[in-house]
């Protein structure tokens, strides 16, 4: 990461007492904009040499009065990788989650994402719409240049924040369709799209639009890049209490996050 290329992107979303809270930051690699926003899943390693694991970004803020730029996520890992291993019981699309959620300053966040995502093949490959079909939807909408918009709808983010101003920023750094993604969802949301996937097999032209797959429980995806898994279990990381990257003096700010209402726009 370039130095002082860390910036939020937009306006502030909530405040409480000194947290600031964000939807979105930005920063350079190899002098390459990038955007990271809730609800968006990546790959990251923790450490050198360790495993592979996905993190969900689900908090941005900054505390004021020691000028943190902070971040949470969540962070799933496959059952190979865990203490207890891989068992009969876990699915071939299966990761477990950090029982508890990872707070790190936002430069070691970057630090710890891996954005060369070609060596990652587990999970299932979401059904692709054909993109003409993509394209005729978003006119009829006024969206025709935000393809970036059906990506976004894989996240499993649903906090009614309103985006609007992330995705036009996200678009105009440029399509990355060929790009690996990551996308964990539920157990029942997963169960809902295989089913899909199953019902439409045979009615493929069903799959062209993304309301359709969407009201039954699918994923929309311009790209058969995307990799869906589930996650339906918990586990104690054994290591990441001793991460020096891990700022657990932070961690008070997610308690009144998590436990009052804090109004977000």
């Amino acid at each position: 990461m370039e130095p002082n290329s860390l910036t939020w992107l937009g306006s502030p979303c909530g405040f409480h007492g000194p947290y600031i809270f964000y939807k979105a930051f930005r920063f350079d690699i190899e002098a390459n904009p990038r955007i990271l926003s809730l609800g968006d899943f990546f790959l990251v390693r923790c450490r050198p040499g360790e495993p592979l694991c996905i993190a969900e970004l689900q908090l941005l803020w900054e505390e004021r009065s020691r000028k943190q730029l902070l971040s949470s996520s969540k962070l799933y890992f496959l059952p190979e990788d865990t203490p207890q291993g891989r068992t009969v019981s876990h699915g071939e699309d299966e990761v477990l989650a950090v029982s508890e959620k990872v707070v790190v300053k936002l430069q070691d966040l970057v630090r710890w994402t891996v954005w060369d995502s070609s060596g990652w093949s587990r999970g299932l490959k979401a059904a692709p719409l054909k993109p003409s079909e993509v394209l005729q939807e978003l006119e009829k909408n006024g969206q025709r240049d935000t393809p970036v918009l059906h990506r976004y709808r894989e996240s499993t983010l649903n906090s009614g924040l309103n985006f609007k101003y992330v995705l036009k920023e996200k678009t105009q750094l440029g399509d990355d369709g060929d790009q690996k993604r990551v996308s964990v969802l539920s157990y029942p949301q997963y169960c809902r799209y295989r089913s899909l996937l199953a019902r439409l097999k045979e009615r493929p032209a069903s799959l062209l639009t993304s309301q359709v797959v969407l009201a039954l429980g699918g994923v929309t995806s311009l790209t058969d890049h995307t990799h869906i898994l589930y996650c339906r279990d918990t586990f104690e990381h054994p290591t990441l209490i001793d991460n020096d990257n891990v700022c657990d003096e932070f961690g008070e700010c997610l308690k009144y996050y998590y436990c009052t209402e804090i109004p977000l726009y």
